[in-house]
């Protein structure tokens, strides 16, 4: 039998660049088209490219979390629908592929000229508004409808028409705007997509597979450094919101010759509050903490991720069973994954591994009524913001950043001021938030925002009591604060701002490295 023709080590790697430079193109087009601050200004969105079986085979540098749970339930959403070309399809459902209501996914089939499906393009982005009970669609939310419009996969475009309709019996007239720059984001895609095809010089499915092996065994040679054996760790989530304090993520992490199993038994069962998440959620950040053992000039893809397996317990904090409240297990819980995920590692590689960063994404989301010309009209505003990382061994820990599952930009001030009803009065390190030791964690911040019109605001956030560890000896981090009008506020809060009133949040900062 002959052998199909390889891409020799030049072209693979042109064909993997060229394949990022689409998700990049694509990631460009979806910021520049998007109306909300929160796609245009804050880049919470992804882009990448999976096979006709649904395995990655590229991505952009966007967000973690978004990309890794794409990785891990693709498959499932390609092999339950009938793709058609000129067809695409939308999904938010935490239980059926997405990770939570505000990150809406849309996927496009690519077809060859034989009308055989090739590849899919696919973008996540965040909206602000998707239809929850409070405004920002980030709500203390006990049940998954509270949350907002559940999308199962629909389609949105048939023959290359969009289905406006279907938007306005969602969402009403109006608010069709980031969801056209998502279509436009993948039309991109599948222009460039083809382009890449063309040019190669062997099928597109023998590039990938070539692709997906290149990358497997660069993960499995990189994992056979790390030396075998057992390793466990505990660490806790403040709350739910709802009573529930202290609540266990612990993982057993076992390095054999044949692979990782990441199990998560022993984690705390699903709660009344939405901490809780799908399997995929954990899974992007078992997936991240690998990817950040592996070379940087590594390909981003599935292959990269065989030799990993990972399970959780059924109706558990971490595999959650509908109709479970989910909003922040996407972006709390999957910080606190990283961080149990990374102790455990820190047993077997103490030198490669940092201390605990803020553990947190802060999430504010706000919004209400404003008088403009005579007309009441709604707002609806999410940040996610900045806090310390962890000190390692070579150094200290970074201040002000978005750390681990999120890789968003902070909102401007000047676009924040110009959007919204809002003055961001102080926006500044937290002095003194870094943990102690041999090399310091970085510090948080403060932000602090003062309501130009009565509004409602929600607070989902975490480290508050609990706070980011230091190793090596180093110190804890400092925990974070939240405060209204100089009254503190618990970790996960809604309620009601009056005009004038001052919201104060101060991140937490990176857990220390090393006794001093």
């Amino acid at each position: 039998m002959a052998t199909s023709p390889q891409l020799d080590p030049v072209k693979l790697g042109l064909f993997v660049s060229r394949l990022e430079s689409v998700c990049e193109e694509m990631g460009a087009v979806l910021q520049r088209a998007a109306f909300s601050p929160n796609i245009k200004d804050r880049l919470d969105f992804s882009c990448a490219i999976f096979d006709a079986a649904g395995d990655l085979c590229a991505q952009a540098a966007h967000i973690p979390v978004h990309l890794g749970s794409m990785a891990y339930a693709m498959a499932d959403i390609v092999s339950a629908y009938e793709w058609r070309a000129g067809d695409m399809v939308v999904v938010n459902d935490p239980f059926l592929g997405g990770t939570h209501l505000p990150d809406v996914t849309v996927i496009a089939p690519f077809f060859d000229e034989q009308n055989e499906l090739l590849a899919f393009v696919v973008n996540r982005a965040h909206h602000a508004d998707i239809g929850s009970s409070t405004p920002g669609s980030m709500p203390l939310s006990r049940h998954l409808d509270e949350e907002g419009v559940v999308i199962p996969p629909t389609c949105l475009v048939r023959n290359g028409e969009l289905n406006e309709a279907l938007l306005t019996g969602w969402f009403g007239d109006g608010q069709h705007g980031d969801f056209i720059a998502q279509v436009s984001a993948n039309r991109t895609g599948l222009t460039r997509l083809s382009e890449v095809i063309g040019a190669l010089p062997v099928l597109f499915s023998e590039a990938v597979a070539q692709l997906q092996d290149y990358a497997e065994n660069i993960a499995r040679r990189r994992l056979a450094e790390l030396p075998l054996g057992t390793y466990r760790f505990v660490d806790y989530m403040d709350d739910d919101g709802f009573g529930g304090e202290k609540l266990p993520i612990a993982v057993c992490i076992n390095l054999t010759e044949a692979g990782v199993i990441v199990d998560f038994s022993g984690t705390a069962p699903q709660v009344a509050g939405n901490i809780n998440c799908p399997l995929s959620v954990a899974a992007a950040a078992v997936y991240y903490v690998f990817r950040c053992l592996m070379p940087g000039e590594v390909p981003v893809c599935m292959g990269l991720f065989r030799p990993i397996s990972l399970s959780a317990p059924k109706g558990s904090l971490l595999n959650a069973n509908r109709p479970a409240a989910v909003a922040a297990g996407n972006v709390e819980t999957s910080m606190r994954i990283t961080d149990v995920v990374l102790g455990a590692l820190a047993q077997a590689i103490p030198e490669r591994i940092p201390a605990a960063s803020q553990g947190t994404m802060n999430n504010i989301a706000m919004g209400g009524t404003v008088n403009t010309h005579g007309k009441n009209e709604a707002w609806n505003y999410y940040e996610t913001i900045a806090g310390g990382m962890g000190a390692h061994a070579q150094g200290n820990g970074l201040s002000a950043v978005q750390s681990h599952m999120t890789n968003t930009l902070n909102t401007p001030v000047e676009s924040l001021e110009m959007h919204y009803p809002l003055r961001l009065r102080r926006y500044a390190l937290r002095e003194g938030s870094g943990g102690r030791g041999k090399y310091q964690g970085g510090l948080g911040v403060v932000r602090e925002f003062e309501f130009l019109a009565p509004a409602q605001f929600t607070l989902l956030t975490e480290r508050r009591s609990l706070a980011p560890w230091g190793l090596a000896g180093g110190g804890d981090g400092q925990p974070g604060m939240n405060y209204l009008n100089g009254r503190s506020l618990p970790a996960k809060v809604s309620q009601h701002a009056a005009m004038g009133d001052i919201l104060t949040i101060e991140t937490p900062g990176g857990g220390g490295w090393g006794e001093a």
